[in-house]
């Protein structure tokens, strides 16, 4: 059973704001208060929201170091020279990989692109990568998703003759790399509009750029953009601004044309192909993609996406759905194997020599405020998933780790209002190399390190990390009567999409509902719950609902008892007909305290 959770109602903004704007724009007040939440209180700002337009994406040359990035690829391309694409193995890196290799092949057959080995390279630009550039005559090479903590790596490149084009969208250090250019919307000097882009995002202004300089009609690039939302949603960047509208048109591309090698994946995926959400992608499009670099290559994501033949796709889509499954395998045992460790934590190792003799078996090193697991043996692939999965049981800031080429490496994920990031680059000292973002990081450090790490990085979230952060929060956004939930309700609700970090599928709370008496348990093993519910004051308004994970309140609903749920208005899809669901993310008797102060 997962963690108790707090359900918090957000605040519903000025009642005569949204009254004006449920006025002119003909609305439910409700979907009003939706809009108000979002910053949007004028007619202009919700026709801006509701119709997305790609006349409003910014000039890519706003970017820092716009103009010497296009300017030294031209070179390249008239001089011929080798290009290399260089990008990470996960669904950012092989989307801006694929978006980047495919669009300059168009003018050169002197491109080439390369994804590091997850297991012999790690993470970011290796030396191993340079010296193979060096060796096959390329002089310049563009990475994406990765670079901006290359200083090192950057200067050995350029003691090999080999220029360096940086496109990356993670927080530099105070140092940026000596590039040829360095495109990053975070470098504190750089003034582009939108600092949230993904990796791929960051390619594709390059691409962006290149095409206004040559005149290229921006429709010729509309096909990139299924790729684009498949990392923006995947990257779990926030979708506003400027990535709204990329993401919106994304989605618009991945439905009516995808790709060849997506289209596999949609197939593979038992998704309905024309009605692909954000929801579709995160889910069940991403993680496959995903699996390629965590169980062998990165590389054959990349082939995927950038496949010219349905045989092909077909051929490594099969390829890559069976690594899919051998990872939620590894994943499954593994998340297993930890949960036992936390739930069996001793406290903290005494020696190192206790460490080294405990690894092969697990350990758990951490337990009070933070999550530290550590098993030499696991399969470093899956690691940052089963840190999720312990989020998820125990809401604690979690690093899972494992050991690989002689060090002792892992992922890092926190809970909501936590910066799990400024807690390890608190400890950068012990560490041989980190990076990552606000809620999710990996780290790599020797193992004589870890106990010193373990202590101190427990230490340092105790003292920040506050009791409420370590509850489970289901955020509200308003009360809602079934009898509101219309079919004109639905098809605004629907154009408040994509839904994503920043703009949020909205979540709804009904009080005193009850089964038809036809609710069921469905799951492989019986976890969820299948009902049909009918709100006490609206007794002709019932509606399907499915709500996972919660088969333990099954008995009690049976018996007629009444409750109170939150959830998501969603559309199900069955053999092409679609149907109105309530996705409950809570329920609560109503004996409970549904609201806390």
């Amino acid at each position: 059973m997962a963690k108790e959770q707090k359900w918090e109602k957000l605040p519903q903004g000025d009642p005569e704001v949204v009254s004006r704007l449920s006025s002119e724009l003909g609305i439910d007040p409700v979907l009003a208060t939706l809009l108000v939440q979002r910053g949007i209180t004028t007619f202009e700002q919700a026709r801006a929201f509701f119709r997305p337009s790609l006349s409003s994406l910014h000039d890519p040359f706003l970017m820092k170091d716009m103009d010497k990035a296009v300017s030294r690829m031209e070179k390249a391309l008239e001089q011929k020279e080798k290009i290399l694409i260089y990008g990470d193995y996960d669904v950012d890196g092989t989307t801006a990989v694929s978006l980047v290799y495919s669009f300059f092949k168009n003018f050169t057959d002197q491109i080439e692109f390369y994804i590091p080995d997850r297991y012999d390279e790690g993470y970011g630009v290796s030396y191993k990568s340079i010296d193979w550039a060096y060796e096959s005559g390329f002089s310049l090479i563009v990475t994406l998703d990765c670079g901006i903590k290359a200083i090192e790596k950057v200067e050995y490149a350029k003691s090999k003759g080999i220029d360096v084009i940086i496109c990356d969208h993670h927080l530099p250090d105070e140092k940026v790399p000596d590039a040829v250019a360095v495109l990053d919307p975070k470098q504190s000097d750089c003034h582009y509009p939108c600092d949230e882009l993904s990796g791929c995002g960051v390619g594709f202004k390059f691409v962006q750029a290149f095409a206004q300089t040559r005149d290229i009609p921006f429709d010729d690039l509309l096909p990139y953009f299924d790729l684009l939302v498949v990392s923006i949603a995947s990257d779990l960047v926030s979708i506003t601004g400027e990535n709204r509208i990329l993401a919106h048109f994304g989605l618009k591309q991945l439905n009516e044309n995808p790709r060849k090698g997506l289209l596999a994946m949609i197939n593979l995926s038992s998704l309905d192909p024309k009605h692909i959400t954000i929801d579709d992608i995160v889910f069940k499009i991403g993680p496959r993609i995903n699996a390629a670099g965590r169980m062998e290559s990165g590389r054959i994501a990349v082939d995927l996406l950038t496949a010219q033949t349905d045989a092909e796709a077909s051929r490594i889509g099969e390829e890559i759905n069976q690594h899919n499954t051998d990872r939620k395998a590894a994943d499954r045992a593994i998340t297993e194997e930890a949960k036992t460790l936390v739930l069996t934590y001793q406290g903290p190792v005494s020696s190192v020599e206790e460490l080294q003799e405990k690894a092969p078996r697990g350990l758990c090193l951490a337990g009070t405020s933070a999550t530290i697991v550590y098993n030499s043996g696991w399969h470093k692939g899956v690691v940052g998933i089963v840190a999720s999965r312990l989020v998820e049981a125990f809401y604690r800031p979690t690093i899972v780790l494992t050991r690989s080429n002689g060090f002792v490496t892992g992922s890092a994920r926190s809970v909501h209002g936590f910066d799990l990031y400024e807690a390890i680059d608190h400890c950068s000292d012990l560490l041989e190399n980190f990076g990552g973002h606000l809620y999710a990081a990996g780290l790599t450090l020797k193992e004589e390190n870890l106990p010193e790490f373990c202590e101190r990085i427990e230490q340092f979230i105790a003292a920040r990390i506050t009791s409420s952060k370590l509850v489970p929060v289901v955020n509200i956004d308003a009360d809602l009567s079934f009898s509101g939930i219309t079919a004109r309700f639905f098809r605004i609700l629907k154009q408040f999409q994509p839904f994503g970090p920043g703009n949020p599928l909205p979540v709804f709370r009904t009080e005193n509902v009850y089964d038809n008496g036809n609710g069921r348990r469905v799951g492989a093993d019986g976890g969820h719950l299948k009902l049909e519910l009918i709100e006490e004051a609206q007794p002709y308004h019932h509606i399907a609902a499915i709500a996972f994970n919660k088969s333990e309140y099954y008995q009690y609903i049976k018996e007629g008892n009444p409750i109170d749920v939150c959830y998501s208005i969603v559309e199900n899809y069955y053999r092409g007909i679609a149907n109105l669901q309530l996705r409950v993310k809570d329920i609560k008797e109503r004996d409970d305290e549904a609201f806390l102060p």
